[in-house]
């Protein structure tokens, strides 16, 4: 198991300091400035494993980066506190963001990030709770990370605990049964404490969801299942932070929020082929440049 960072666990504190100290503007900076960090550490990791899905790494930061850098109760030095919000990342192929975002937040040293998918390093590729701190679950065969995080939810209402439950969907993963089951059982339980974030930035492996799938009239088919439905712009973090707030109805909250497969490198933006294409050496230089603008 990985261990915290002492330095990385200050400046985590400190930014979630600022983040709620200071004005929105002053949020908006602290938290485009990690989703920048977290952004050139995927890259460069994806570069070093010749491995990795970057498309989605990139389609998801924002919002990792929001719920770690504003939203979250966790502790990095109490990574099992029985009081800890609980994250799943039920896409977990997109591991690569998860790991650059817990390392930035002080979970462990930023040093691992160079082990990526190396042999036998814990920060393998579908993360794994029982090597990496801040991880609850083990994902990777989408459709399973959500029904996981209906249990913490329902765990919490049984026990009477406070902690919230937090877990972020590929919307090309939502066209697996197990999650619309899911989505049912959390409404029947009235688990408010639960919110569901889909990455909705409209590509899976090799086509568009529309295409292989159709999931519109998504946000419908939510309120449908019997949540409360929020939309929001899923590289805004003002609207993320909106979104993210606790239930007002009492019902789970569904974020379905829009964004780009590959967003902050031009080229890899919205394109398909990019779902786990690695960059060769001039286009790593070339994202890295595009992402200090």
């Amino acid at each position: 198991m990985l261990t915290t960072d002492p330095a990385g666990t200050a400046r985590f504190r400190d930014r979630r300091r600022r983040v709620a100290d200071e004005d929105l503007a002053g949020r908006l900076r602290e938290l485009g400035q990690l989703s920048t960090d977290v952004r050139r550490s995927v890259v460069r990791m994806i570069d070093g494993a010749q491995l990795g899905h970057i498309g989605g790494d990139l389609s998801v930061t924002d919002i990792l980066v929001t719920l770690f850098g504003g939203v979250l109760a966790v502790d990095p030095e109490k990574p099992r506190d029985p009081d800890r919000d609980r994250f799943i990342l039920s896409k977990g192929h997109c591991a690569a963001a998860l790991y650059a975002t817990l390392a930035h937040s002080g979970f462990f040293p930023l040093s691992e990030l160079s082990t990526f998918m190396a042999p036998l390093s814990p920060l393998n590729g579908h993360p794994n709770r029982r090597k990496v701190p801040g991880v609850e679950t083990n994902t990777g065969p989408l459709g399973h990370g959500f029904p996981v995080a209906v249990g913490c939810a329902l765990a919490a209402k049984v026990a009477g605990r406070s902690y919230r439950t937090f877990v972020v969907l590929g919307d090309g993963e939502l066209q697996e049964g197990s999650n619309w089951e899911a989505a049912m059982t959390a409404a029947h339980y009235d688990l408010a404490s639960l919110t569901a974030v889909v990455d909705r930035n409209r590509l899976q492996q090799g086509a568009r969801t529309e295409e292989t799938k159709r999931l519109e009239p998504l946000a419908d088919k939510w309120a449908s299942f019997g949540w409360e439905v929020r939309g929001a712009d899923g590289h805004d973090h003002g609207q993320l932070l909106s979104a993210l707030r606790p239930s007002t109805t009492g019902r789970p909250v569904a974020v379905v929020a829009d964004t780009v497969k590959g967003k902050g490198v031009s080229f890899i933006e919205d394109r398909v082929e990019w779902h786990h294409k690695v960059p060769n050496a001039a286009q790593v230089q070339a994202a890295l440049e595009e992402l200090s603008r």
